[in-house]
């Protein structure tokens, strides 16, 4: 029954979307011209070629409801029965020009650069050249006729598709998503028929189906011209050419071809409508029974996240082996030119501890976040020592298993096309060597462990289903779909509301209280590291100038520091008073200085501070605080912060 309720996602969506008024026209719509297109030659054939040479020319009567031709054919058994032929030579144009749209528009992310950029131009110059005069070359050039007349229309069609096609795909090219399939081995024709085409599904249907509609009145121009479809042959177009003559006459000679073409034209867009609305991102929820594809048992039990443990003190805790899980030495990352982002940083993460990493945007906390992981982007280099869990992590890669990471965005790393559920499963698939069916259930349940609701039903849905908390949570299921040792979070909650973010905050104490894994918090902002970790480190211009534990904020003895705090303010800070700024800009990420980094901004800064660098040294606030300062703050002293600010406001 489970299986029979889950079905293929693409189904499921095609027929959520017949269940809307669109779609149910559609169908009813195309079912009726395809029964035309098919029945009508049969059934009326006879009486659409049968010479009457005593009814010639008759206007509409009971028993000619179109009125006659010149030989005194039925005019209405003529139009029924024109319907396949046009439809079939309109539909195999189209798929000339869908079929070459697509190569050439493809063409430009699998060929060479060079080559890719010959294609580019030689469409750009193709779709500067007029559709109708396009057309009209064509057809001269391969003669009069129903083949010549489907080259030329299907030909036609292919520069304005590939171009479409070639600006969607140059979009999606760039996402982070295809970089890590690129980065992970994976060729470049899966790449376009996985990640490429699933993304631009929707309007390339809709292009297709105004391609059809296009091809439709190409047809009847050019069989309306007398380079179509010729005698004894007949086409919607050539039978409007046979009318013209008669229209004041016999109006509805000439007035049903036409309508016929803008009819069929109609049916076409309803479908192109419906299908759209079923691959793309309108797709329509109609309410339906809640769907459960694993037991709410299976569930609970590979669920790790104990209930009601949101707010647990990380000293309630039971024990953790004291030993550093993570050992990092002198880690530099360094980019062409000279520049290094991350200059030796050190630090230590023991076995289901919270660390938190703050600083100003580009103080190197996100590299150094990459470089732990090893996924520092290229042309960055990374020199230095990395040991997780005893090895060294470049030569023991352990992302996907025992190391996790989770983004600030995850709609920039989560694949728009897949589903959710199937790319948690990936990861327990590649990784752990798990069945499809045992990764989709696994998926489910952690999907279920994070919080998210009906996990069963949302496991099918796709990221832009999920809202901005949703999809953060579902990225942290992700990383516990193995048992993650170490989890690098990196601004989780930066994009997210005041509520969303005390969710998100909940929900990595629930999984570091559950689980006993060690957490890295990279964020900006101190109030959230103070809530979730146990000891900070604070970094500025790629170093680490401070390192203390989270209770003795309070004594910060680095003036950085001690602005960030003074910057946050508390329940009993006195509304009349002045937060503390930092005046100045943060240094660009590479640039170098001879001493502190931070002297600029520092009002107690000397010339040895701007001559010398400070290293981390043991400061006075009690163990495990350590500043790189030559004149730190003593605990008792007055917070530098407030001086920085009362000057800056000055």
């Amino acid at each position: 029954m489970a299986a029979n309720r889950s079905g293929t996602g693409a189904r499921a969506a095609l027929r959520r979307s017949l269940h809307t008024p669109i779609g149910l026209s559609a169908v009813i719509a195309g079912l009726l011209l395809a029964a035309l297109a098919v029945a009508a030659p049969p059934l009326f054939g006879d009486r659409a070629e049968a010479i009457d040479t005593g009814a010639t020319n008759q206007g509409v009567s009971g028993a000619h409801w179109l009125g006659t031709d010149s030989l005194g054919r039925d005019i209405m058994a003529r139009v029924l029965v024109a319907s396949r032929l046009t439809l079939q030579l309109g539909l195999t144009a189209t798929v000339i020009g869908l079929a070459g749209g697509l190569v050439l528009g493809v063409a430009p992310s699998v060929l060479g650069r060079r080559a890719g950029r010959a294609v580019t131009a030689a469409v750009g110059v193709l779709v500067a050249f007029p559709g109708l005069l396009f057309v009209l070359f064509l057809a001269t050039v391969f003669g009069v006729g129903s083949t010549g007349a489907v080259l030329a229309i299907g030909l036609a069609l292919i520069p304005s598709l590939a171009r479409l096609i070639q600006n969607l795909t140059a979009s999606i090219a760039g996402s982070d998503y295809v970089a890590a399939a690129r980065i992970l081995g994976v060729g470049r024709f899966r790449i376009v028929v996985r990640h490429l085409l699933p993304n631009i599904v929707e309007p390339v249907v809709l292009f297709g189906v105004q391609a059809a509609t296009g091809s439709l009145i190409a047809f009847a121009g050019l069989s309306f011209l007398g380079l179509g479809v010729q005698s004894p042959d007949y086409d919607w177009g050539r039978l409007l050419n046979e009318g013209l003559g008669r229209v004041y006459v016999n109006p509805a000679s000439a007035l049903a071809p036409g309508t016929a073409v803008v009819l069929a034209g109609l049916v076409f867009g309803l479908i192109g409508e419906a299908v759209a609305q079923a691959g793309g991102r309108r797709t329509v929820t109609v309410p339906t029974a809640t769907p459960t594809d694993v037991p709410a048992a299976a569930a609970e039990q590979d669920t790790d996240l104990p209930p009601g443990n949101a707010n647990k003190d990380p000293q309630d805790r039971p024990d953790v082996n004291g030993d550093a899980l993570v050992q990092v030495t002198d880690l530099r990352v360094a980019f062409p030119g000279g520049r290094t982002a991350v200059r030796g940083v050190g630090l230590t993460v023991a076995a289901g501890e919270a660390v938190g990493l703050v600083g100003e945007s580009g103080s190197g906390k996100s590299l150094t976040a990459l470089a732990l992981a090893d996924l520092v982007p290229y042309p960055g280099r990374t020199t230095g020592t990395v040991r997780f869990d005893g090895a060294d992590l470049r030569s023991n890669p352990r992302l996907g298993t025992d190391l996790a990471l989770v983004f600030q965005d995850p709609m920039t790393s989560l694949n728009p096309a897949l589903r959710v559920g199937r790319q948690l499963a990936e990861v327990a698939e590649v990784h752990l060597g798990a069945s499809r069916g045992g990764a989709r259930a696994r998926a489910v349940a952690r999907l279920a462990a994070v919080g998210i609701p009906d996990a069963g039903r949302r496991a099918r849905q796709r990221p832009h289903e999920y809202s901005g908390g949703m999809r953060q949570r579902a990225f942290i299921g992700m990383g516990l779909m193995a048992e993650p040792k170490l989890i690098i979070a990196d601004e989780p909650t930066t994009a997210l509301d005041v509520t969303v973010q005390k969710q998100v905050l909940d929900l990595l104490g629930q999984v570091r209280a559950g689980t006993g894994a060690a957490l890295l918090l990279i964020s900006h902002d101190l109030g959230v590291v103070a809530e979730v970790c146990d000891r900070v480190l604070v970094m500025y211009a790629g170093r680490i100038v401070e390192e203390l534990p989270v209770r003795r904020l309070a004594d910060a003895a680095h003036p950085y520091t001690r602005a960030l705090v003074g910057a946050i303010p508390t329940m009993a800070t006195d509304p009349a008073s002045e937060l503390a700024t930092i005046p100045g800009r943060p240094p660009e990420p590479g640039e170098e200085f001879p001493g502190c980094a931070f002297a600029a901004r520092c009002a107690s800064a000397t010339d040895r501070c701007r001559a010398e660098l400070p290293v981390l040294a043991a400061a006075g606030g009690g163990a495990g605080h350590r500043v790189a300062c030559w004149h730190p703050a003593e605990p008792d002293a007055e917070p530098e912060a407030a001086r920085a600010g009362s000057e800056a406001a000055a």
